[in-house]
């Protein structure tokens, strides 16, 4: 199993209603445009995450993501790809579709922004909240 470990906060701006991806941020501002970032402040963006974890990904992982504040959490289940270039210094993408530019961590996710729990992300609105994202990659697709 690999694993990496994303820390980050809410925003006042998060809405958490865009259809098709969503987004993690090392930024600690969001304005009312960027409704598919769901926590800024982030401690680590693609370049940080470990070569290992990288390669997995670049091997076709399945992607694991489980986002947590307080006691309420969601998951979302994603995969990569050979074409990831996992080289963006300020950001995690999501996306539901295959698009993979430098700010893509996964892709044909099975939620975006829109679709994450509204408990959550009513929580996620606080810039109070801290945020725990968990990226696991549990066995490589061979």
């Amino acid at each position: 199993m690999l694993r990496e470990v994303i820390h980050c906060r809410g925003h006042e701006n998060v809405r958490a209603t865009h259809r098709s991806t969503l987004e993690f941020t090392r930024e600690d501002y969001l304005t009312p445009r960027g409704d598919c970032i769901i926590c800024v402040s982030a401690d680590k963006a693609l370049r940080d995450l470990s070569e290992e974890f990288r390669e997995a990904l670049r091997r076709g992982a399945k992607l694991r993501i489980v986002i947590r504040a307080g006691d309420v959490e969601d998951e979302v289940i994603a995969y990569g790809s050979p074409e990831l270039r996992l080289e963006s210094p300020v950001s995690m993408v999501v996306r539901k579709s295959s698009y993979v530019d430098g700010r893509t961590l996964a892709i044909r996710a099975d939620k975006s922004a829109k679709d994450i729990k509204r408990e959550l992300v009513e929580l996620l609105k606080s810039p109070e909240t801290k945020v725990v994202v968990e990226l696991i990659i549990e066995e490589e697709k061979v």
